[in-house]
């Protein structure tokens, strides 16, 4: 995922943003679908008890990112506004990153438990 969203991070800066508005649209809107097949991919395997809270707000997360995912594709290719969509998908790239860590520490500490931690 941070190869996918790193070449994001060169596409929104502001002078390629205006470059080509209508080029930058489609693809923004390109990159934007391995970044949903991706988050559409995860593995939600079923935790132990003491996981699952954690498990459930990564799941909720990964939904509420896939919605702010979609609502952004199409705001891409119909707004107006190109910075403040820029800005929004910036804001998104972050957020998938930081939910992408919670999802590794989660796996981290399924498997920290099956192997009986650092004791």
């Amino acid at each position: 995922m941070a190869t996918t969203t790193d070449s994001f991070h060169d596409l929104l800066r502001p002078e390629q943003v205006h470059d080509n508005v209508e080029a930058w649209r489609w693809t923004v809107r390109r990159r934007l679908v391995p970044v949903r097949d991706r988050l559409h991919a995860e593995p939600l395997h079923r935790r132990d008890a003491w996981l699952s809270a954690r498990a459930a707000r990564v799941v909720r997360e990964r939904d509420s990112l896939l919605a702010r995912l979609n609502a952004l594709s199409h705001q891409v290719l119909v707004s107006d506004d190109v910075d403040e969509v820029a800005a929004a998908l910036s804001r998104l790239l972050v957020d998938i990153e930081h939910h992408r860590q919670r999802l590794h520490d989660l796996a981290y500490d399924d498997v920290e438990l099956e192997i009986g931690g650092s004791e």
